[in-house]
């Protein structure tokens, strides 16, 4: 059975042409279908040279890429995204929070509808705060809660309030989680992950230029977002859930902790095991693309 992209928007129909101005892209200059009518997997994550690293240990996985080989910036004409393409799979930059990644969303699902994709998975891959575990831990995220955790993603629209789901795939998670048993490598926890508006304060950190909380009452609130299945907090998941939602697209995110929140608030582990930490989660949905490929 194909499963295209739901637009939820009737006035696209309209249009003679769409440009996909954040990722210097369009309908009238591009050929959609032949550049990306193949993808069926689609990974995103904050930093463009996170996202180039992934779609090379992605194509020597799927053994259509050679060591050393350099990938093209699909988006080179713009400097507010990278995206990258092997095979099935894409590979894109969000930047860092709720508006960069929803801007970018917009345009790859419209990118995905007109170049007539089906059947398409996207999985946000990156880092975060954990709470209650060690530092490179793995966490599939169960549902997106905001600081009240709620799961819910809250956006004011012509001056009214609408409230839109933050539910993921829970087969998908499921099986990711099974991927992690199988290759059996570092912890992998499903959880609810925490989208805050910010690093900081929204955080409860207290390192910021501006905190008016004690230790005491930060503490308190990180045991509250615990008790309530929390695991893990980073700034995207809310919206990247309630688009993929909207949209009809099965949806996950794996993100690594790069420390216990309950034990501090700055990350103190050394370059090289950051970087060992931040490869984690491409293992992971790398050697998921690999078996849903038959590759395994």
């Amino acid at each position: 059975r194909e499963n295209f992209i739901c637009l939820c928007n009737p006035h696209l129909e309209k249009m003679k042409e769409d440009i996909l101005y954040h990722f210097a892209l369009g309908t009238g200059t591009h050929d959609f279908p032949a550049l990306f009518g193949d993808v069926k997997f689609v990974c995103v994550g904050g930093s463009p040279s996170r996202m180039k690293s992934f779609i090379a240990y992605i194509a020597e996985e799927l053994g259509l890429g050679s060591p050393g080989s350099d990938y093209p910036n699909i988006c080179a004409g713009t400097d507010r995204y990278a995206m990258y393409k092997v095979g099935p799979v894409l590979s894109v930059s969000h930047g860092m929070g709720i508006p960069s990644i929803s801007i970018m969303l917009h345009e790859l699902i419209k990118l995905l509808h007109h170049a007539k994709c089906s059947n398409i998975t996207i999985i946000r891959i990156g880092t975060s705060g954990g709470i209650g575990l060690e530092p490179g831990s793995v966490v599939i995220t169960r549902q997106s809660v905001d600081a009240t955790f709620k799961p819910q993603f809250e956006q004011v629209i012509l001056g009214k309030t609408v409230i839109r789901s933050t539910d993921l795939d829970e087969q998908l998670a499921k099986e990711l989680m099974q991927c992690s048993k199988e290759i059996n490598q570092f912890n992998t926890v499903v959880g609810n992950t925490m989208c805050t508006l910010d690093f900081y304060e929204g955080q409860g950190r207290l390192d910021g230029a501006i905190c008016l909380y004690n230790e005491e009452e930060k503490l308190q609130y990180l045991k509250e977002a615990y008790d309530a299945g929390v695991r893990n907090i980073e700034m995207e998941s809310s919206v990247f859930a309630a688009m993929c939602n909207l949209s009809g697209v099965k949806a996950a995110v794996v993100c690594v902790t790069l420390l216990n929140r309950l034990e501090g608030d700055q990350i103190s582990s050394s370059h090289d095991v950051l970087v060992e930490y931040q490869q984690r989660p491409q293992k992971l949905v790398g050697y998921f693309i690999k078996r849903r490929l038959a590759k395994v």
